[in-house]
């Protein structure tokens, strides 16, 4: 016979139960329900008003033969050019941010603050910045260089390296505070071992520091491409309409689109589960390639 648990044991599990109870039914009525119930609606035509009306896999065929989708698509790879970029700044700065030098504290703080800033105050002060006529962008470039800036929120040709500069600028410093943990946990032994052999500052760059840094540049990857398939904010504010010709509108900007302003719910519930199977399969791939080129050790 299963001998039963003394009572304080059992009163001690009950509190644990609910304890746990409710961050769990939070997960699931705000995380799982609305979860299963957008899959059901991305099979549906549904405004908001009437009842939900069951059209099958329609609105999955519309969405392979939408050229919006396809223009937000490649608007949202596109700025992930800023990733690369990102990753070689912040791993420049954190060489320079790893030096014992006076006030280095106060000088990662500084390079870390647009990473807590809120977006949405980020990219109001970025539309200032951008303005054609009396943003500091352009007042800069006319004042110390004499050259006449584009219209870089106005203009189809400009508006994607704008949110891309944007998005460096506001993610640098989080990259750099990852790489400066990878710099000092790297053995200043590898560094004396190859001065030994007669190695330069950028043979030991490229031959210890960025090989030991592997695991840190593949989660940086990893987390920025799931970013940039799921950025919105700064596209809402600096390009509330989609941009000149819909050039600066991103998957979300777009599904928000059918949701709130089409009311298309149905719809964007379909190309939000297409936009979730993409950011599975290609990180999936970068997981999968990771085997080849990130050091473990």
């Amino acid at each position: 016979m299963k001998k039963r648990k003394p009572s304080y044991i059992r009163k001690e599990y009950a509190w644990a139960y609910l304890f746990v109870a409710a961050p769990v039914l939070g997960f699931v009525i705000f995380g799982v329900a609305p979860l299963l119930y957008s899959v059901w609606l991305s099979f549906t035509s549904w405004d908001l008003v009437s009842p939900p009306e069951f059209v099958g896999l329609d609105n999955y065929v519309e969405a392979f033969k939408d050229e919006k989708v396809y223009k937000s698509l490649y608007n949202t790879v596109f700025m992930m050019i800023g990733i690369p970029i990102g990753m070689i700044i912040a791993l420049l700065l954190a060489i320079m941010m790893n030096r014992p030098i006076k006030g280095i504290s106060f000088l990662r703080t500084i390079y870390y603050l647009p990473v807590i800033s809120p977006i949405i105050a980020v990219s109001l002060l970025w539309q200032w910045i951008l303005n054609q006529d009396f943003g500091l962008l352009n007042q800069t470039l006319w004042n110390w260089f004499g050259i006449q800036g584009p219209n870089w929120l106005g203009s189809a040709e400009w508006i994607k390296p704008s949110m891309i500069l944007m998005g460096v600028w506001g993610g640098v410093g989080g990259t750099m505070v990852l790489y400066l943990a990878g710099l000092q946990s790297i053995s200043s032994t590898y560094y004396e071992a190859a001065e030994v052999d007669g190695a330069n500052a950028f043979q030991k760059l490229w031959l210890i520091t960025i090989p030991l840094l592997t695991n840190i540049h593949f989660f940086v990857i990893v987390m920025g491409v799931i970013g940039a398939f799921q950025s919105f904010s700064q596209i809402y504010v600096l390009a509330g309409d989609g941009g000149p010709e819909y050039s600066a509108a991103t998957v979300v900007f777009y599904i928000f689109e059918n949701a709130f302003k089409y009311f298309n719910m149905g719809y964007a519930s379909a190309i939000a589960w297409v936009l979730g199977l993409i950011i599975f399969i290609v990180t999936l791939i970068q997981f999968r390639l990771s085997k080849r080129w990130v050091y473990n050790d």
